[in-house]
């Protein structure tokens, strides 16, 4: 399983049950990076299959499930580990610490870094512009978004808005597999979204063949995505809070997933 940009190689890869790995490969420069360390046999088991040197690791917040890896895969490798200022003491092995508006650079390609709390009270993105690509750990998911563990609505709402404002063209690797259980809780709150009904549909198919939904599109995910949409007129009528601030609309779709 693999896609590749332009010139940064990315190599996609499952991990626990339903997390997903992601290698970054700058040929040139000859390095490496792993998004998040969610399972350290599937990293270098990927590694060996594309023989590449692991050189950096690039966390997006300290859950085991992206963080817990760090200090095994250090050690074997030597490699540098990126990780949030803002949850520096919570990112084992820690090596440069980054956060919003800060750039990383990987080779010949910039990560710009964006502060997205609300999953998490530190958690980042990497977005790298010439690209057309971010990884967006546990803040965006396909159709749907992160659980509110250290942060709040606001914040939550005011990180996804900050994604939203990159090109709908922007492909966007999250972190896990939640696609098809995110649509069916979708489609009870805008159950007369066509996109929605057509994109779950195709997601059926997919999930039906093992196939992965990851990477989507910021433009798909502005279609079909209720969290991405609380000004929407029929999510606002489902939930009987026409013209209610978005803020509300979107911790009570937020609160309505927590009980699907």
């Amino acid at each position: 399983m693999g896609t590749t940009s332009p010139r940064l190689k990315i190599h996609m890869f499952p991990c626990l049950s339903d997390n997903y790995g992601f290698l970054l490969h700058d040929s040139e420069n000859k390095l490496t990076a792993v998004v998040d360390t969610p399972e350290v046999s599937a990293i270098e088991n990927a590694l060996a299959e594309k023989k590449w040197q692991l050189t950096h690791i690039l966390n997006t917040h300290h859950h085991w499930d992206h963080a817990g890896g760090n200090l095994e895969l250090k050690k074997k490798t030597g490699c540098l580990i990126i990780g949030p200022r803002a949850e520096s003491g919570r990112i084992p092995g820690i090596d440069i610490e980054v956060g919003d508006g800060d750039t990383f650079q990987f080779g010949n390609y910039t990560a710009r870094i964006y502060d997205t709390p609300g999953h998490t009270a530190g958690h980042i993105v990497y977005y790298f512009e010439s690209e057309n690509l971010a990884f967006v750990g546990d803040t965006l998911f396909a159709m749907g978004c992160g659980r509110l563990f250290e942060g709040t609505a606001e914040q939550m709402w005011n990180s996804l808005q900050k994604i939203m404002q990159w090109p709908d063209d922007t492909k966007l690797y999250c972190a896990h597999e939640y696609t098809q259980e995110n649509g069916r809780f979708a489609l009870t709150v805008e159950p007369h979204n066509r996109d929605l009904i057509s994109r779950m549909s195709e997601v059926d198919r997919l999930r039906k063949k093992g196939v992965p939904t990851i990477p989507t599109t910021l433009g798909m995910e502005k279609k079909t995505n209720p969290f991405l949409r609380p000004m929407s007129g029929d999510i606002q009528a489902s939930l009987h809070m026409q013209n209610a601030p978005l803020t509300d609309v979107f911790a009570r779709i937020r609160q309505m997933k927590d009980n699907f």
